[in-house]
């Protein structure tokens, strides 16, 4: 039996429009984020002891999956673990500005939260290629941004995330084609700050 599946939307799929439309989402959920569980529960069908384990502690222990198949679980599992947190993070009327001990503790980090969005604009502009920007936090509530590469997931780097945004051409390309600027300030309108301000809170 495969351990890993495919979460529901928390949104129906035309929720985020018109900042990212339905056939994105459709295609993105139901194509792109499908593809990575059937193959990580591939990737880990004579492994039953690693498909007890959730995608975090998986993640978070690379070292510790059989080198045959590390790069499928990294690829796969990160996929599968990065789109889980994506989904998450969005919603439909959002994309106002973080409150309380979040809009706090990004002060402390930033400077305060037009300086953190001209950051996480700017790596997300700069990243080459496919990957990801993401905000992590650390032990005493202290953020940081950092990008990764294709499906890489921080949790490998031993850092925590707790917002993301996928820069994959499937993401954006149907509505946006190479205007990626265009998309990345989209995105800060569909951002669900209650839900990063829920994971921050465990720190």
């Amino acid at each position: 039996m495969s351990k890993y599946v495919l979460p529901a939307l928390p949104f129906e799929l035309n929720a985020l429009e018109p900042y990212i439309d339905a056939r994105t989402m459709q295609i993105h959920h139901d194509k792109h984020h499908r593809a990575y569980v059937d193959k990580l529960n591939l990737a880990l069908e004579d492994h039953p002891d690693l498909s007890e384990k959730t995608i975090e502690d998986l993640l978070s222990s690379p070292d510790r999956i059989p080198e045959e198949i590390r790069q499928a679980v990294i690829n796969n599992g990160g996929g599968h673990a990065n789109h889980s947190l994506f989904w998450q993070i969005l919603g439909p009327e959002q994309g106002s500005e973080p409150t309380g001990d979040l809009k706090e503790k990004i002060k402390d980090s930033f400077s305060g939260f037009e300086k953190f969005k001209t950051d996480f604009t700017k790596n997300a502009a700069d990243l080459f290629g496919s990957g990801w920007v993401w905000l992590i936090i650390k032990k005493g509530g202290i953020l940081e941004i950092i990008k990764t590469s294709n499906q890489d997931n921080p949790l490998s780097l031993g850092k925590t995330p707790i917002l993301n945004l996928d820069l994959w051409e499937h993401a954006y390309y149907l509505k946006y084609q190479n205007r990626r600027t265009e998309y990345i300030n989209a995105w800060w309108s569909v951002i669900n700050w209650e839900k990063v301000s829920g994971l921050a809170s465990h720190f």
